[in-house]
């Protein structure tokens, strides 16, 4: 067994599990960010922020170093790299402070890389990745029914959702007070395909969101306080064939995704630009810090407890689609 500890932009379990480590368990363990927007990376950090942590949570600062650079190359058998010594690439940085982990310098092939080098400007061709997706009408996106519904309720700080079985009716969707908002999946691949749901956590009082990022399928995902608005959050993702989007009446923040609809082409000071204007909206809308990066993992069909695809609300430990209302035959929770 390997341990990998993440410390992402929402998803947070280095205070956690450090304390697992040790001189005999470090060289089975290691760190990873799975997953950090790109305006993290530049005020954060990457890895040398979970090192920084680490070593502030009281692990030794050479077993830190350790599940940085050893551990996880010998856990990829990339055994010519990962430790200064014979017979092995010489791809090192120097640190100026041991504990805060600032570099002073890098070095390639035993080679000083000087921050020049570091940004390309040779001509590239980049391929056109096309979007399927229909925008869905409000019929497309309803809900209906009343009685006992199946809310999936996001965790703070964690990727695992919680399920919630709710009184309501589908005319009190969103229910505000409650938190109750309606979340829409519309695949990317094929036409006409869209499931609903409905999530509570996010904390949206108003405005919609929608993005392409969504694991695994990477269909589009959105989440609104009114079906109008997340028509038009959808709209705009299908526009720019891939895109994080978030409106706010006739507001937009929009960061274009124009490779594969998950990465984008401009400059990283550009994209963090375009993060901190969505940002802005998205608090300005009441919602919870980083609401993409939850929105995101809402259709991850593979981690308990509910998730919403495209066939609708999936959960995730019977393993199969369920209707958002319990079926009157249905006795007890699921």
């Amino acid at each position: 067994m390997f341990l990998f500890i993440r410390e992402g932009s929402t998803e947070r379990n280095l205070q956690t599990l450090i304390p697992l480590v040790n001189g005999c368990s470090s060289s089975r363990c290691s760190f990873c960010t799975d997953d950090r927007h790109a305006d993290m990376l530049v005020t954060s950090g990457h890895i040398d922020d979970c090192i920084r942590k680490a070593i502030e949570f009281g692990c030794e600062p050479e077993l830190a170093y350790r599940m940085a650079t050893l551990s996880p190359a010998e856990r990829f058998r990339l055994y010519d790299r990962g430790a200064i010594s014979p017979g092995r690439i010489a791809d090192f940085c120097v640190i100026e402070d041991l504990k805060k982990c600032t570099v002073h310098s890098t070095y390639k092939n035993g080679k000083l890389v000087l921050p020049e080098q570091f940004r390309s400007e040779k001509n590239h061709t980049i391929k056109n990745w096309p979007f399927h997706a229909k925008t869905p009408s409000m019929e497309d996106i309803r809900i209906t029914g009343t009685g006992i519904a199946r809310v999936v309720r996001i965790q703070e700080g964690q990727i695992g959702t919680k399920a919630e079985y709710l009184h309501l009716s589908s005319e009190d969707i969103p229910d505000l007070k409650r938190d109750i908002l309606k979340i829409v999946v519309v695949s990317r691949y094929y036409p006409d395909i869209i499931g609903v749901g409905l999530v509570q956590g996010l904390r949206l009082t108003r405005g919609a969101m929608a993005s392409s990022v969504s694991h695994d399928s990477h269909n589009i995902i959105a989440v609104g306080t009114s079906d109008s608005e997340i028509i038009s959050a959808i709209a705009s993702v299908i526009k720019n064939t891939g895109a994080m989007v978030v409106r706010d009446g006739d507001e937009e923040a929009c960061l274009p995704l124009s490779l594969a609809g998950l990465m984008s082409e401009l400059p990283y000071e550009d994209v963090c630009s375009a993060l901190e204007s969505i940002h802005h909206l998205t608090t300005a809308c009441g919602a919870i810090r980083d609401p993409f990066m939850y929105l995101s993992f809402l259709a991850l069909s593979v981690i308990p407890e509910l998730r919403v695809t495209t066939r609708g609300v999936f959960d995730v430990n019977r393993f199969s689609t369920v209707p958002v209302f319990i079926d009157e035959e249905e006795s007890g929770k699921p």
